[in-house]
């Protein structure tokens, strides 16, 4: 069981969210030296959580074109993909207000190698996809909180009230997931998920993304 800090228990708190399950299922917390890259870094890290809520949206957006058949999956991702854009617009703002500029980023390579590992045969395909936005949603909420503490009152409110729908995010990957197939299929597609993750978040990284892991020098 995760220890949760002082900080982050009171930031989970204000917002009315149990943040256990999230440092329950996840395999390691984000290394402090990513989290004063990201102080140094602000307007890096608010391009790259636009466009993180971006892709989110679009990913949801992509699994109900592609998989029609899945009712549930339909109604749960719909809503997820409106929460996500506005989450977008949300950060957007914040960007404008702060004069930040929007410039292209490369993408970091956390989404790029969980999705590498993604089945190409259905229905594994679907169950490695949504596994692998069950932890990307986790580890987005386990990152907003671990920064909240650090930031200014207006971006700390801000992640903080970010919390509640990415864990929710999460659980509710998770539980599509365990639609497709029986759940010991899917507790092992995450334990190997949860293994490359693991190994992204605590690898180098020379560029600094949101999901980036620990940083060096070029």
């Amino acid at each position: 069981m995760s220890v949760i800090s002082c900080w982050e228990r009171k930031v989970s708190s204000k917002h009315k969210v149990d943040l256990e399950p999230i440092f329950a299922f996840l395999r390691t917390r984000t290394p402090e030296a990513w989290i004063t890259r990201a102080l140094s870094e602000q307007d890096t890290l608010l391009v790259d959580h636009a466009n993180c809520e971006k892709k989110a949206a679009s990913t949801a957006l992509n699994l109900m074109y592609r998989y029609v058949e899945f009712p549930k999956l339909l109604q749960k991702l719909s809503r997820l993909a409106r929460e996500e854009l506005r989450h977008f617009e949300q950060v957007h703002a914040i960007m404008r207000k702060r004069n930040v500029d929007y410039p292209q980023l490369s993408a970091s390579r956390y989404a790029g190698r969980l999705r590498e590992a993604v089945s190409k045969q259905e229905p594994m395909r679907l169950v490695d996809t949504l596994v692998v936005g069950a932890i990307i949603e986790a580890r987005s909420c386990e990152r907003f909180a671990a920064l909240a503490p650090h930031l200014d009152a207006e971006l700390a409110d801000f992640y903080g009230s970010l919390l509640k729908s990415e864990s929710r995010h999460f659980a509710d990957y998770l539980d599509l997931a365990k639609t497709v197939q029986e759940s010991s299929v899917v507790d092992d597609r995450v334990r190997h998920f949860l293994d490359l993750e693991n190994d992204l978040i605590t690898g180098e990284d020379t560029e600094f993304r949101f999901h980036s892991g620990v940083p060096v020098a070029a």
